[in-house]
């Protein structure tokens, strides 16, 4: 068996390293000084936008769409994607906005591509891809278990040539950016329908009458000001053309399955990111941190937290680039099982290499000095979006306790 990236994947990834390291890493200090010379002020800065340019010219542009019939994709099947968004993991707050590849853009995106209409796609997609605009993905909500879709509360009813949403959702990523124009919205279009029938999407624009951004949500204390952090959404009878149906009626719940496959992967390859980042720091602390007569890289619980780092890295990037060949070969629905085991896995483990990566630095890892308390709360994040553990592992232990007809046989006999 090859594990060898092949050419093309190689030259992406290089090309991706070199603007992290010349670009990407020496502008964290730069957002961090922007952020702080204008507290109050939601959407990217403007550090983002050059680092924007540099990435189109570099063509790191929308790497995330794999090609397809649809013809829209121009950048990346999973697998080769894998290593590349592994990357842009390592400066996660910069990185994937500067190169137009940050959620929930690219979940909406997509949509567009396989869902939306040619009208849909000119007035949508097209300012998406050249980042001119920003969206959000309105799913979640406070009243109800969000992690069992069918349970949505917010209504959309037929009403002649319109339809007419209503209903409350929250942590809807970026919309509290100014340049979010587009609200992907599922709702409930017939609550007597089959179970995964009841659900539709609609695509409402953000200044639609009857849309009101509530009040924006922290993640354990960080508000993601600059990518347009999340919200809590209030939608009364609002009301968009019937044309601004996404996919048919009672497509919902298929369509959000199609949108957060991918979704989850590409949270899995920028987590294994967030780690190997985390282990740079600890093997400079490690080495450099002098205690008790001698550096913290000689102590033996040390040595032991480095060593089940990276043995968990390591095993956990190979099913993730497993899940991105099967994703790519036989399709999402037959990579299903190992899209849920490493949902489960990945965020796991990160959070606890991040968690350990804070004990070595002491009091210092708690504070921003370091970016390791911000991962650790985007990694704890991650074990919630996109469908809790939970569910993930109750999903993929039913399907490994399956019985299938031969085995059943075997067991009879």
């Amino acid at each position: 068996m090859d594990f060898r990236p092949d050419e093309m994947t190689r030259a992406f990834a290089d090309e991706a390293a070199a603007f992290l390291d010349e670009h990407v890493l020496p502008a964290e200090p730069v957002l961090a000084q922007q952020l702080a010379a204008a507290p109050g002020e939601w959407g990217p800065r403007p550090i983002v936008r050059e680092l924007q340019e540099i990435a189109r010219e570099r063509g790191l542009w929308n790497l995330f769409l794999p090609p397809g019939p649809h013809g829209r994709g121009g950048g990346l099947s999973n697998l080769r994607y894998a290593p590349v968004a592994e990357i842009t993991g390592r400066s996660s707050r910069l990185a994937p906005a500067a190169m137009n590849c940050a959620a929930p853009d690219t979940g909406n995106m997509e949509l567009l591509v396989h869902f939306g209409t040619p009208e849909q796609q000119e007035r949508w997609l097209e300012p998406l891809l050249e980042a001119r605009i920003r969206s959000a993905f309105c799913m979640t909500e406070p009243g109800t278990a969000s992690s069992d879709a069918s349970q949505i509360g917010t209504r959309v009813q037929r009403d002649g040539g319109e339809w007419v949403v209503n209903g409350r959702k929250w942590f809807a990523t970026g919309a509290m950016n100014p340049e979010c124009e587009l609200l992907v919205v599922m709702g409930k279009t017939d609550p007597n329908g089959p179970r995964h029938r009841q659900q539709s999407m609609v695509l409402v624009p953000r200044g639609t009458p009857g849309v009101t951004v509530v009040r924006p949500l922290t993640v354990l204390g960080y508000d993601d000001r600059d990518h347009g952090g999340h919200a809590e959404i209030r939608f009364e009878d609002v009301r968009v053309p019937a044309a601004n149906l996404l996919g048919e009626p009672g497509g919902g719940f298929a369509i959000a399955q199609a949108r957060l496959g991918p979704g989850r992967i590409h949270h899995c390859m920028r987590a294994l990111g967030m780690a190997e980042r985390a282990l740079d720091l600890v093997r400079g602390r490690a080495n450099e941190r002098i205690a008790f007569g001698g550096p913290l890289a000689r102590r033996g619980v040390v040595r032991e937290w480095a060593a089940d780092a990276r043995v968990q890295v390591e095993a956990l990037r190979l099913l993730v680039l497993k899940t991105a060949w099967l994703m790519d070969t036989e399709g999402n629905r037959a990579a299903m099982k190992e899209i849920q085991g490493i949902k489960v896995a990945v965020p796991r483990a990160v959070q606890g290499i991040l968690d350990r990566a804070i004990q070595l630095f002491g009091a210092a890892g708690l504070t921003g000095d370091h970016p390791l308390a911000e991962m650790f709360a985007a990694a704890r994040a991650l074990r919630l979006a996109d469908g809790p553990d939970e569910v993930h592992a109750a999903s993929l232990g039913k399907a490994e306790l399956r019985l299938s007809s031969s085995t059943m046989e075997g067991a009879v006999q």
